[in-house]
């Protein structure tokens, strides 16, 4: 067949050469550096300020592995693991009343979350810790005593932030179950299953990944909410903190030292947060997220350059 007069023939491509290679020219971001210029300029201003500030260094230094404030630290991790963990129990338990067929049943989850979630935590604490203006004793039948030597700074801490997480512990975990396909519950009647067991063995395993990454940022608000629990008393790193000033005048300098342990303890258990979240992942994600050590190797092998061979 002869060619299209309205096209041009093809030349011929030599033989033995190959594609010709394009060449990438990447696009410059100026307002990425122009960004990343400010927020150093505003960093190296704010520690220029603090380190120009009329602060006692060495006092925070001296005071940051104090037996007292480590104490502190020790006691405000105990709380808070201790208040999470009754908080987690009593939510998934709201949780499942929420979702029953009974209405007696939902109506009290409904009332408790509308309660607790409605007022303070520093209000809840206060009430728990002032709970014998109310009942002069704590009688249980076989066990009676005065409600001022039973109701402890520790147990008021525990009822104010451990009732009031399990609230919000409620709303996270019955979002997770919802998030189930009804079909699983349906298969698992199918088969047999009752419902505790569906719920135990094909539910709440698969809900988990919605759970855990809301239940991880509610355990460290609990963690920093746990300094309030000194309204009551309760020897946490703040108080413990606020005791050491009182005596040395140098309340920045011990806010700092708080703050610090704070920190620490939060970065913690972010990172466990992030293999908790990593885990649950499985099955769900076509690859996982890397891990802060991937991160690393990855970054550091890709600024290396590659060695170019000698002719």
């Amino acid at each position: 067949m002869p060619a299209s007069p309205d096209k041009e023939p093809a030349e011929p491509v030599p033989a033995g050469s190959g594609p010709v290679p394009i060449k990438a020219i990447p696009v410059r971001h100026y307002g990425r550096w122009l960004g990343a210029a400010v927020a150093v300029a505003l960093l190296a201003l704010l520690v220029r300020a603090f380190a120009g500030a009329n602060i006692n260094w060495d006092t925070v230094n001296t005071y940051l592995t104090h037996d007292t404030i480590l104490e502190g630290a020790a006691n405000t991790l105990l709380i808070s693991v201790v208040s999470m963990l009754l908080g987690l129990v009593l939510g998934v338990l709201l949780a499942i009343m929420r979702l029953s067929d009974n209405p007696v049943l939902r109506s009290v989850s409904w009332f408790y979350i509308w309660v607790f979630r409605g007022t303070p935590v520093l209000v809840q604490l206060m009430i728990w810790f002032q709970l014998a203006l109310i009942f002069p004793t704590f009688n249980v039948g076989f066990y009676s005593e005065p409600m001022k030597t039973f109701m402890t700074p520790f147990l008021a801490a525990l009822l104010g932030l451990g009732l009031n997480e399990a609230a919000y512990m409620a709303e996270i975990v019955r979002a997770g179950i919802l998030s189930v396909d009804e079909g699983q519950t349906e298969a698992s009647h199918a088969l047999g299953m009752s419902k505790a067991k569906t719920m135990r063995r094909v539910v709440l395993p698969q809900a988990m990944r919605v759970i855990i990454p809301p239940t991880g940022n509610e355990y460290i608000n609990l963690l920093k909410t746990s300094s309030l629990a000194s309204a009551v008393q309760y020897n946490e790193v703040l108080k413990r903190a606020n005791d050491i000033s009182s005596s040395n005048l140098q309340y920045v300098e011990l806010l700092f030292v708080a703050a610090f342990w704070y920190l620490v303890l939060t970065s913690i258990f972010s990172i466990g947060q992030f293999y908790l979240e990593r885990h649950y992942a499985k099955g769900s994600l076509r690859s996982l997220p890397d891990t802060p050590i991937q991160k690393v190797k990855r970054m550091v092998f890709t600024l290396r350059r590659p060695e170019v061979p000698r002719s």
